[in-house]
């Protein structure tokens, strides 16, 4: 009997413990857990020095500052959607090379080849001193000869800009940084003034079989197929500078692999240049900018202008054609002119005096006479079906341009009446627009922050994402396999195969 009490009690007892014991383990999970909770509701649940780019995540939170942090990035994107680390220096791995970002500034590295003279500033007369190949370009700059060859001058503002970008004050703005090492660039850059070259050296001299361009064509191209950078890649993450349309014409089926910066593709196969590939860059302006420009649709008394040459062959034909059809109308001017004596001046004039200017394809499809037309708020009126301007991904050009169809605006009484029927308001709004978009198409030394130079360099680097893609592609079969003899000697023969 004393034995089952015993054993009654010592049951009772052990479920008492046992309750206890669950009771306390319930009671200090759930106030750990509280304390937990607490600790962490200040930072969303998630400790976000623990996570790569915590700025992402913190957007999503609803506080105050994250909305300050919001409307900071709309400010400088517009209505984009792009979330940014606010950190100083922030380096996108695009493979070999990078493109950093730098205070939101985009800034392309750039390997830049240390050609001869010959290639670049010699011809514009320099000699070099010492071993340097390059001029002190901050106490002397070479001058650059005027008229024509200015509009194609894009090597020559490009290479400066390179030169630049390792002065120990350089521009904050700068969009450009050369190195020294050709594995951290994002692309090889080859300083040939290929435009300068075929203005200068395009005629063979008495006696010479071949121009002093072609020479130098030549031998730019066993340069280049002699450097590992090119071997390496087989000239897919080069660029190549060829605005002039005549210019590049011996070298280009060479070097195509490389990414080309042209005015057009008027004198290209598409499968040498096109628009995936390479880049298409302004002319520069040879009428002066319009400053404190306060005209406005009734003081420019002429509706329709174009100067320049009139019978062209292949895709200016229109020219002619127009030239007939408009000649009777009062308030256009159309005429033949050239930049000889005081050409530039009455360009001058004339544009500035018009509402519409005429841009016709001639030879090519494109022509200075655009950038000439925006430089003086002259609204440009563009017919050439085969044009492709320059920063179009990020420009809308229908905002301060007319396009016509070539075909349309051959048609009598077309072009005319579509011009007339465009009224004050809407002309205003597009002159207003020219005003807002002409620094884009300027060119500075050292350069501005979104002129022609640094938009020139952004458009490269939007390119470079596809070099790479190339590249690594190129590579996929790059690595022979053995043989199949070769194979089959490498498996070991069985034991006791004999």
């Amino acid at each position: 009997m004393t034995e089952r009490n015993v054993s009654s009690s010592f049951k009772v007892i052990s479920r008492k413990s046992l309750f206890f014991f669950f009771t306390m383990t319930s009671i200090l999970f759930i106030m750990s857990s509280f304390f937990v909770l607490r600790s962490t509701s200040g930072h969303n649940f998630i400790d976000h020095k623990l996570l790569p780019n915590s700025k992402l995540f913190s957007t999503f939170d609803g506080s105050s500052e994250s909305q300050k942090q919001k409307q900071n990035v709309d400010s400088l994107f517009g209505n984009r959607a792009i979330l940014v680390d606010s950190e100083d220096v922030e380096e996108k791995n695009l493979g070999r090379g990078k493109l950093c970002n730098r205070n939101d500034e985009l800034v392309i590295k750039v390997f830049m080849y240390d050609l001869p003279p010959e290639f670049h500033f010699g011809l514009l007369d320099w000699k070099p001193s010492g071993n340097s190949v390059w001029p002190d370009i901050r106490k002397d700059i070479p001058g650059y000869p005027g008229g024509l060859n200015l509009q194609h001058s894009i090597e020559f503002w490009l290479t400066l800009d390179v030169l630049a970008s390792e002065f120990p004050r350089a521009s904050k703005a700068r969009t450009v940084i050369r190195v020294r090492n050709s594995s951290e660039a994002d692309i090889i850059y080859v300083p040939f003034f290929s435009s300068l070259s075929y203005n200068r050296h395009s005629k063979a001299r008495p006696h010479e079989k071949e121009t002093g361009n072609k020479i130098l064509q030549d031998k730019l191209v066993k340069y280049l197929k002699a450097q590992e950078e090119w071997k390496r890649s087989g000239g897919k993450d080069h660029l190549i500078l060829a605005h002039h349309p005549n210019s590049m014409l011996d070298a280009r089926m060479k070097l195509w692999p490389a990414t080309f910066i042209l005015s057009d593709f008027g004198r290209y196969p598409p499968n040498i240049a096109n628009v995936e590939k390479d880049v298409i860059a302004p002319y520069k302006h040879l009428i002066g900018s319009y400053i404190n420009d306060n005209s406005d649709f009734d003081s420019r008394p002429t509706l329709l202008y174009f100067q320049g040459a009139i019978y062209r062959k292949d895709g200016g034909l229109a020219r002619q054609e127009l030239f007939y059809l408009l000649k009777g109308e009062k308030d256009v001017h159309f005429s033949f002119g050239s930049i000889q004596k005081d050409g530039i001046k009455r360009a001058t004039e004339g544009m500035r005096a018009s509402k519409f200017c005429l841009n016709i394809a001639g030879d090519t499809p494109s022509s200075n006479r655009l950038f000439d037309a925006i430089a003086s708020h002259c609204v440009p009126v563009i017919i050439s079906d085969a044009i492709e301007l320059p920063f179009e991904d990020v420009l809308d050009y229908s905002e301060f341009c007319i396009f016509v169809r070539t075909s349309d605006a051959v048609k009598e009484n077309y072009l005319i009446n579509f011009i007339r029927g465009i009224d004050k308001e809407e002309w205003t709004r597009m002159w207003n627009k020219l005003k807002e978009v002409e620094h884009f198409f300027e060119f500075h030394f050292p350069s501005k922050e979104h002129d022609a130079v640094q938009m020139i360099w952004r458009a490269v680097a939007r390119r470079v994402p596809a070099m790479k893609l190339k590249l690594n592609r190129s590579k996929r079969f790059s690595r022979t396999p053995p043989s199949i003899d070769e194979g089959l000697k490498s498996i070991p023969a069985p034991k006791n195969f004999w």
